[in-house]
């Protein structure tokens, strides 16, 4: 079991605030991943749970427990690094039993949580090898196996997948989730995960906990934080392509529709309360690559260039410079769209299928349910 309580945290280094106000509960058995841009304090909170850091205020309770002054090896958490730290001289099995061994654990006892692991991480038959002779992926595995033996209530994970190519990092990923699904049906082990990498985020979690300035910024399931953000820091991190913005002025704020103008003059309906919001107002338009309708469906349209199209083969992304804006719009087609250099497009807009952030970043609520997803 493993459920973590962090009642306002706060970390100060010579007198500068670098994380404060963090209230979070993670729950038995829970993926949890903190995201966010560099320097938000991500790693700082994670080395504070693991014990690695001094807590400046606040209290962090485990399993109804505090947790402040434990020392780290006395606390039922185990850490996998951004750097393998693997003993060279040692097998792949010494190097998983090293922790258990100093802990004097039973050598049977040692031997079973090390096949047991083994096998869980498709390593059974490198056991013998030593670190020279694995592939990145492998030696990543073998120090996730190294905290997997010691079988703590909760895992702490510090961007392991960093120093991965991109296809091992996809391959990790699917095998990270798959470890544990099987320990929350064995152990009810709970994974905290760090990255700066949102499809990480987006594809792993069960919550996602955003961080922003050593502040949580949203908490939620991933499609959560996607379609419904909070503020326009989240929308504008959360999601590749990144959201598209457009400046926009209130015209008729209302409970279940708000009128913008455009840069381009047109008037648009936003599917938002925006009661909160006065005629005047500076906003922001927000507008995800794929929420572009066809210019007969649209309620306005917009003329715009294309400047640079990604084939991905799958999709294409058209990079688009709108006419009389300075602002470049992303817009995801289908893989097999044809286009030409300077091809002029039409893009139209759905007040449905909009966000609209006002002067100070907050979003306003969207009044448009998505199946499935809460908010």
């Amino acid at each position: 079991m493993g459920r973590l309580t962090l009642e306002d945290i706060g970390k100060d280094y010579d007198g500068v605030e670098i994380s404060r106000g963090i209230d979070l509960a993670i729950e038995d058995g829970e993926f949890v991943v903190f995201v966010g841009p560099s320097g938000c304090g991500k790693s700082t909170l994670l080395r504070m749970i693991a014990g690695l850091e001094d807590i400046t205020r606040g209290e962090m309770c485990l399993n109804g427990e505090r947790i402040n002054e434990i020392p780290p090896q006395e606390r039922d958490i185990g850490m996998v690094f951004q750097s393998y730290a693997l003993y060279p001289h040692m097998s792949v099995a010494e190097n998983m039993a090293f922790g258990l061994k100093l802990a004097r654990t039973d050598k049977a006892e040692i031997r079973r949580r090390v096949d047991h692991a083994a096998e869980m991480l498709h390593l059974t038959e490198l056991l013998e090898r030593r670190p020279k002779d694995l592939s990145g992926g492998q030696r990543q595995r073998v120090a996730i196996g190294r905290t997997l033996v010691k079988e703590p209530a909760v895992f702490l994970f510090d961007e392991p997948l960093s120093n991965l190519d991109a296809a091992l990092r996809v391959d990790m990923r699917v095998q990270i989730a798959e470890l544990h699904r099987r320990l929350r049906l064995r152990l009810r082990a709970t994974m905290i995960y760090v990255t700066h990498d949102q499809v990480e985020a987006m594809t792993l979690a069960d919550r996602i906990v955003l961080l922003a300035r050593g502040r949580i910024a949203q908490v939620g399931p991933p499609l959560s934080l996607y379609h419904f953000p909070r503020t326009l820091e989240v929308a504008e991190f959360i999601g590749s392509p990144r959201i598209n913005t457009l400046p926009v002025t209130v015209v008729d704020p209302g409970r279940q529709r708000t009128a913008v103008r455009l840069p381009s003059g047109d008037t648009l309906a936003v599917a938002v309360d925006g009661a909160r919001l006065r005629a005047g107002d500076s906003a922001t338009l927000g507008v995800r690559a794929e929420d572009f309708v066809a210019p007969d469906q649209a309620e306005v349209r917009l003329r715009a260039r294309l400047m640079v199209a990604e084939k991905l083969g799958y999709e294409t992304l058209a990079h688009l410079r709108l006419d009389g804006v300075a602002a470049t719009i992303t817009q995801r087609l289908d893989g097999l769209t044809h286009l030409e250099d300077d091809q002029a497009i039409a893009l139209g807009l759905a007040g449905e299928r909009c966000h609209l952030f006002g002067p100070d970043g907050d979003a306003c609520p969207r009044q448009v349910p998505i199946p499935g997803v809460t908010h």
